[in-house]
């Protein structure tokens, strides 16, 4: 009932859990949306569509000599169907985009599981530390670039009544240059509002974000 495969299927989806589970991990740690027990899932569902493809359709062709299958026909439609997970990590504040990182993380941990599924275990494992060693250290020189960004990001969620003079004036409180205002409706008449401010590393953010706290009808205040 196992079948003579079963121990080799075995190792395999247990390899893939753990090479996808490091990359999870990391994801993890960082509180992205997509965290280790998704790229778990994501990594030994795609290495078991491979062994499925590898093996699950012997029978069918010892016992008929014409059928003919494609053992690349179902890895092809992993790789191409899983954009919808990835897709659905992607978030849009404004004119910022998170989530990026992790929809490809996602899509390469299917691809870690399709090589484990075809035993290509060297492969999987040398891929896997590229993309722990470019998840862990590049961050680092990204912060680098950042700290010579000239702008931030600062998202209010508001109320319908908020009176958008009242915000801006307490930037101009701050002598704080206002680039650009973007007013985005949410459900339920909520306002989303972004407004990217020129870099002032002199600025004292708790006493800038408790006068705006104060103002009535917002609901939450970050930066982005």
């Amino acid at each position: 009932m196992l079948g003579e495969d079963f121990l080799l299927i075995m190792a395999r989806i247990l390899f893939a859990l753990l090479l996808s589970g490091l990359i999870g991990f990391e994801r993890e740690i960082k509180n992205h949306s997509a965290g280790f027990r998704t790229h778990i899932l994501v990594g030994v569902g795609a290495c078991l569509m491979m062994l499925l493809s590898l093996y699950g359709f012997d029978v069918f062709m010892e016992t008929h000599e014409n059928v003919q299958f494609d053992p690349a026909r179902i890895p092809s439609y992993v790789i191409s169907g899983i954009g919808f997970l990835g897709a659905g990590t992607i978030i849009v504040y404004g004119g910022t985009i998170r989530g990026l990182t992790t929809a490809a993380s996602i899509w390469t941990v299917a691809g870690i599981g399709l090589v484990v599924g075809a035993g290509m275990y060297a492969a999987a494992l040398f891929t896997t530390i590229v993309i722990l060693l470019s998840l862990i250290f590049l961050n680092n020189f990204e912060k680098l670039f950042r700290k010579g960004s000239t702008s931030n990001l600062i998202q209010i969620v508001a109320l319908p009544e908020i009176k958008v003079n009242d915000v801006v004036s307490v930037f101009e409180k701050f002598n704080l240059s206002i680039k650009n205002v973007e007013i985005i409706k949410a459900e339920h008449g909520i306002r989303n509002i972004f407004i990217k401010i020129d870099r002032n590393d002199q600025l004292n953010r708790i006493h800038f974000f408790e006068e705006l706290s104060r103002i009535e009808h917002i609901k939450n205040i970050s930066e982005i």
